[in-house]
């Protein structure tokens, strides 16, 4: 099978997948593509079944694990489609992990184009964008053979290396690549990153209220430097955002052990700052955060009225995202809504992408419970799990604290996990909740919220200022309280069932796609829960 087969079928990606996908995704695929024999298929029309057609195994290098299992679960099936139309009869594709280099290296620029060797004038990998370019790059980033390679390209193969993760370049490396053979990292100072590294990917569990930033974690740790840019990520308290954090700097420092990863708190770089003023060694605050290749940062919202210390960091920002290293944020409210932050921070921290983590759902916090339970060495029963989950909703935080009182009491007790059991050891927080959550309690809440009389949630006004506030309310005590819909529109001034189900659906639509109305939600939540 010819080499062309790879290139037509990234061709046809290229055209079928948004760009920044395909950048990501596909494009710095190492291929190789090789005949298969694949018995049992029909031969040449003698109705022989025993015959044999020939297939064709596309061989495809993957740098990371994180790649490999996004690609496979995302992408594969569409890839083998797609060269299976183009060769006319089936692909085979054959996901493996490339080898790990002792000493990554990067390219040094091709002559007279201005681009690292390895990529094509008009952007991309050999094999992409020349027609005398080799096709397929080996698992060490070397073409496969030297069969078609142009005069321009000749002496080059080893700088394709440069295609299997985009370059993090330390201080001091050109804009275009450092020499060959220049360490991809410089070398950290030993267990300075700050890293928990029991927080990773396979400890997170995954579900609805996290997933567009897993997913977004996921891009960031595959392609560190190349998308989403800054990675802005809130949420309230105990949502797992630190774990978040932590987990795309375990996957870059595994792939990647020379990455200098630095985590710390808002407050520790507050603390820098001062220290730093006070002794008048500003340069060595830049040393220590201007040459980074990932910044991961929690609680942004406490540089709030720190002049300097917003000063230094903006600094920081802008040092870092001119080398294309990468910055990830957390804090409790998007960008737009911090307060006391200079406006030209929270306009470059909105600038890359923000995602929301909102508290887990119901099936998402039994999964947590079961999988944190068998971590502690006991199999937690799925109805007990079902239990504390229904009555545990702020966070997991939380949802952690009350699995730590279920699994004590039942070594303490020398008794078996069961409902009755949870509902023993949880009976101090199961009675403040239902003294706390009551229709009456989220209405009042509501309607300080948004300044609305709390008579006005039985009234039949219906004006918008009003009537908002009132299906929020409404949505909330379906949520919150274990009142029927009959129930709710009773107590919302006699109101019809289907009034509260049309409020209840209408909110927790608009929920999914408003980013301020689920910000709004869960503040309010966070406040009924205490």
């Amino acid at each position: 099978m010819s080499h062309d087969l790879w290139r037509r079928g990234c061709e046809r990606l290229a055209a079928e997948l948004p760009e920044h996908q395909f950048n990501t995704w596909i494009r710095p695929l190492a291929a190789e593509a090789e005949p298969a024999s694949t018995p049992g298929l029909p031969g040449d029309g003698d109705g022989d079944n025993s015959s044999t057609q020939l297939a064709t195994r596309v061989r495809v290098r993957v740098p990371n694990r994180f790649k490999l299992d996004w690609i496979r679960a995302q992408y594969a099936s569409r890839i083998e489609a797609v060269l299976s139309e183009i060769a006319g009869h089936p692909v085979q594709l054959e996901l493996s992990l490339a080898p790990r280099l002792e000493s990554a290296t990067l390219a040094s620029t091709g002559p007279g184009t201005g681009q690292p060797a390895g990529i094509s004038p008009g952007g991309l990998p050999l094999g992409l964008g020349e027609p005398d370019a080799p096709l397929a790059l080996g698992s060490t980033g070397t073409p496969l053979s030297g069969q078609g390679l142009g005069p321009t390209h000749r002496g080059q193969q080893q700088a394709a290396a440069a295609l299997q993760l985009p370059a993090m370049r330390h201080p001091g490396m050109p804009a275009g690549g450092a020499p060959a053979g220049a360490p991809r990292y410089a070398s950290p100072a030993a267990a300075t990153h700050r890293l928990n590294t029991a927080l990773t990917f396979d400890t997170l569990v995954a579900g609805r209220a996290n997933q567009m930033a897993r997913t977004a974690a996921l891009h960031v740790a595959g392609a560190p430097g190349a998308m989403y840019n800054p990675l802005f990520v809130y949420g309230g308290v105990g949502l797992g955002k630190t774990h978040l954090v932590h987990a795309v700097g375990n996957a870059l420092l595994k792939d990647h052990p020379q990455a200098r990863i630095l985590y710390l708190h808002a407050e520790q770089f507050i603390s820098d700052v001062v220290k730093n003023y006070q002794r008048k060694t500003f340069d060595e605050l830049k040393a220590k955060y201007h040459n980074l290749d990932l910044l991961l940062i929690d609680d942004v919202q406490f540089f709030a009225g720190k002049d300097r210390t917003q000063e230094e960091f903006f600094n920081a920002f802008e040092a870092l995202l001119a080398k294309k290293a990468h910055i990830i944020m957390t804090s409790d409210t998007y960008p737009k809504g911090l307060v006391d932050i200079d406006e030209r921070l929270t306009s470059r921290f909105d600038a890359g992408l923000t995602v929301a983590i909102e508290p887990p759902e119901l099936e998402m916090r039994v999964a947590i419970l079961i999988r944190k339970a068998l971590v502690e060495g006991t199999e937690m029963p799925e109805d007990v799990a079902f239990f504390i989950a229904k009555n545990v909703r702020a966070n997991v935080r939380e949802l952690e604290g009350a699995l730590r009182k279920v699994l004590a009491y039942s070594r303490f007790s020398h008794k078996d996990i069961n409902i009755t059991l949870a509902r023993e050891a949880l009976k101090d927080l199961l009675s403040i909740q239902n003294r706390q959550i009551s229709v009456e309690n989220i209405q009042k809440t509501v309607a300080d919220f948004y300044k609305i009389k709390v008579a006005d949630m039985y009234s039949k006004k219906r004006p918008a200022s009003i009537a908002r506030p009132r299906q929020i309310a409404m949505y909330l005590a379906k949520d919150m309280t274990k009142k029927s819909l009959p129930e709710i529109g009773e107590l919302f001034g006699g109101r019809d069932h289907t009034t509260v189900l049309h409020a209840v659906r209408k909110i927790g639509e608009e929920r999914r796609t408003n980013t301020e109305l689920n910000q709004q939600l869960h503040v309010l939540e966070q406040t009924l829960k205490g």
